[in-house]
């Protein structure tokens, strides 16, 4: 493959470009579910080919082809010079790359058991004892299991001298079980909410999610949901389960933080962001208690890599520092807008799309509570877990998250069980009501394979880490 690379390298520089890089990418996805005790799909996609990014007159040109051979990658080099010839006729300024040194190296993540040859019977009878077990229970109408899979083979070079070898397995899954009466349909699932939970690694880590134990506590509390009390409304204290959490992070911190979208560079599928750049090192984001990294290096997460698409090292940065902003997700071409060097955050979707600024493993960093302690210490207050729906404008400001489940906290009690419990709030208020957080035996890294952003859209894998946290005086059970 090497040969193929250098063929691209060679033809962009022969054309005129003053930097090229290059990815050859092999990815192949699998995925199978099961709905109501019967196979629902079982798919089995693969995907090749070569993108050539290039800075000519100042500008940079894109293009990419899924034809195989160094006569295809010395023919979309030149196209791609092409494409920066043309855009440098309407530029406004030429491009500036913060400086990367050449890396040269093989970077190969953990993975015990080949999802790829696991036989689909082994698969689909794991689904189907999954389905069955939460079908015991009277309330629960429909059901779905599902397990998905991952696989990327990447190959990067540049004019500077960086030759990169990258490849992981990502694999994933869960379980919901909808409970539906009186014209009420209520959901719980595990590990997590759309799509279930993801991790680097391979078929053991769905066979660690333990989907049959857990598919009768699943139904059951979905169940249950249908004769809890709604959610009540007014202020109170709020805790937030991790994996919300992890969604809260995302949504009000990460993509607000992504340096583009400050810029306003990329603002045409989600909107900008409300942070400036000025704001860096002054803002105060959260209270105290709150600092969020983002970390490329975490083991076993889909936000980890050894190097981003630029070829840039991973690497740990502080977005928020003691509930100060701290820094911004950046690229090579965005981190000399705040005089720094890029922190490892371009990747694209596949060979066919040119590289974004991209969340890895954005995380809230653990505290030193104990849940139960947490609980003891909230006279009034409310407990919710599990993502059901959420909404955030365009600058990532005002927003407001739903769950599946959640209970009331009274006298430092967990109590009674309330249904469709909901929060809004305003990003820096929010997380600067937060007191308190969770210590790392609570933290865990979430992974979500499904962050849409650009136009045309890509899809990036991503993660989170967090522990459960306390927010004062929130405003719970909004629009009732």
């Amino acid at each position: 493959m090497w040969d193929v690379v250098e063929a691209a390298l060679d033809a962009a520089e022969f054309a005129g470009a003053s930097y090229a890089d290059v990815r050859v990418v092999t990815a192949r996805e699998h995925s199978v579910s099961v709905a109501d005790s019967r196979l629902d799909a079982a798919a089995t996609h693969e995907s090749s080919g070569i993108g050539v990014r290039v800075i000519a007159d100042g500008s940079w040109g894109f293009a990419s082809t899924s034809e195989p051979g160094t006569a295809a990658a010395t023919a979309v080099a030149r196209d791609a010079v092409a494409v920066a010839r043309a855009s440098a006729l309407v530029a406004r300024d030429p491009v500036r790359l913060a400086p990367v040194q050449a890396h040269i190296g093989t970077w190969i993540a953990p993975s015990e058991r080949d999802p790829f040859t696991v036989p689909l019977e082994e698969k689909v009878e794991l689904l189907l004892a999954a389905d069955a077990a939460m079908k015991t229970v009277d309330a629960i109408k429909l059901t779905r299991a599902t397990m998905g899979f991952y696989e990327v083979h990447k190959y990067f070079a540049s004019t500077i001298g960086s030759r990169i070898e990258q490849r992981y397995t990502e694999s994933g899954g869960g379980i919901v079980a909808y409970a539906i009466a009186d014209g009420e349909v209520l959901t719980r699932s595990y590990p997590n909410a759309h799509g279930g939970d993801w991790a680097q690694g391979g078929y053991e880590v769905v066979e660690g999610f333990d989907l049959l134990a857990n598919a009768p506590r699943v139904a059951e509390e979905a169940a249950s949901l249908l004769g809890a009390d709604p959610c009540p409304s007014g202020t109170m204290d709020l805790i937030i389960d991790g994996s919300q959490l992890g969604l809260q992070v995302h949504e009000s911190v990460g993509h607000p933080t992504e340096l583009d979208r400050v810029l306003g560079d990329e603002a045409a599928f989600a909107g900008t962001s409300f942070l400036r750049l000025e704001d860096l090192g002054t803002l105060q984001y959260g209270s105290e208690h709150v600092s969020i990294t983002a970390d490329a290096t975490v083991r076993g997460s889909i936000g980890s890599y050894a190097f981003d698409d630029e070829g840039v090292p991973a690497q740990r940065d502080y977005l928020v520092k003691d509930g100060l902003l701290a820094g911004f997700l950046s690229s090579r071409e965005s981190a000399p807008s705040i005089d720094r060097t890029s922190n490892g955050c371009m990747r694209a979707d596949g060979w066919n799309r040119i590289p974004l600024i991209r969340m890895n493993t954005v995380s809230l960093e653990p505290g030193t509570w104990s849940l139960d302690d947490l609980i003891a210490d909230t006279e009034r207050g409310l407990y919710v877990e599990t993502n059901n729906s959420w909404s955030i404008d365009d600058k990532r400001l005002n927003f407001q998250f739903a769950c599946e489940i959640g209970w009331l906290i009274e006298n430092g009690v967990k109590t009674r069980m309330v249904k469709s419990p909901n929060y809004t709030g305003i990003t820096p208020r929010f997380w600067s009501s937060c007191d308190a957080v969770c210590s790392r035996d609570h933290w865990k890294v979430w992974g979500l394979p499904n962050c849409g952003k650009g136009e045309p859209m890509q899809v990036a894998h991503v993660a989170h880490g967090a522990a459960p946290a306390r927010f004062r005086g929130v405003e719970v059970g909004v629009g009732r």
